[in-house]
């Protein structure tokens, strides 16, 4: 009797284990991982288009190089050719003013052209005493007091450096002078840009 109990016991130890293994769950079947979703390549915000550079150049000279005796006293007293590039957008209107930062009593303005038409081009050599271009464009009085281009002349033996200026203008300037000091104020909060190019003189 004792010997049929360790039997039956053991018999249903044996099925437990049987049983459990058999009913154990299977692993799923392996789904391998979606790849990744593409991310879309970062979209660069366009900058704004980049603007032509605001460039000044008198006759074919490179910066700073002498100017022609022809416009200076020792020459014809000519104004030089005067051509631009790059005009910056809003612009309304372009302002040329010439000093002389070397001369004995302080800065002397040699030429002063304002309302010059914002358009590629330029001024051509030889500008006549006028008040009013043929463009339009008007001068204003020198340090001289005159209307017109007064030519460069420093002390005999020196060299004097001559800076041409161009303002891009966000207006038309109405002064009822048109002295240097008047045009300074009217360029004061209205210059979108402004270029420059220098050139020396001996005499």
């Amino acid at each position: 009797m004792h010997n049929r109990r360790i039997v039956f016991f053991a018999v249903i130890i044996i099925v437990v284990v049987i049983s459990g293994g058999c009913t154990s769950t299977a692993p799923l079947p392996f789904s391998p991982a979606s790849p990744a979703t593409a991310q879309p390549a970062l979209q660069q915000t366009p900058s704004s288009a980049l603007f032509a550079a605001f460039t000044l150049r008198v006759e074919s000279l490179a910066p700073a190089p002498s100017l022609p005796e022809v416009s200076s006293c020792k020459g014809a007293s000519e104004s030089p050719a005067v051509s631009w590039a790059g005009i910056p957008s809003g612009t309304k209107s372009l302002v040329l003013i010439l000093d002389d930062p070397d001369a004995p009593a302080g800065t002397f303005t040699h030429w002063i052209v304002y309302n010059i038409p914002p358009e590629p081009g330029g001024l051509a050599r030889a500008q006549p005493n006028a008040k009013v271009l043929a463009s339009g464009a008007q001068q204003g009085d020198t340090s001289s007091g005159s209307r017109e281009y007064y030519p460069p002349c420093p002390p005999i033996g020196t060299t004097h450096r001559y800076i041409f200026r161009l303002y891009a203008v966000d207006m038309d300037i109405v002064q009822p002078t048109a002295d240097r000091h008047s045009i300074d104020r009217a360029l004061a909060g209205h210059t979108i840009a402004k270029t420059e190019f220098t050139t020396t003189f001996t005499r």
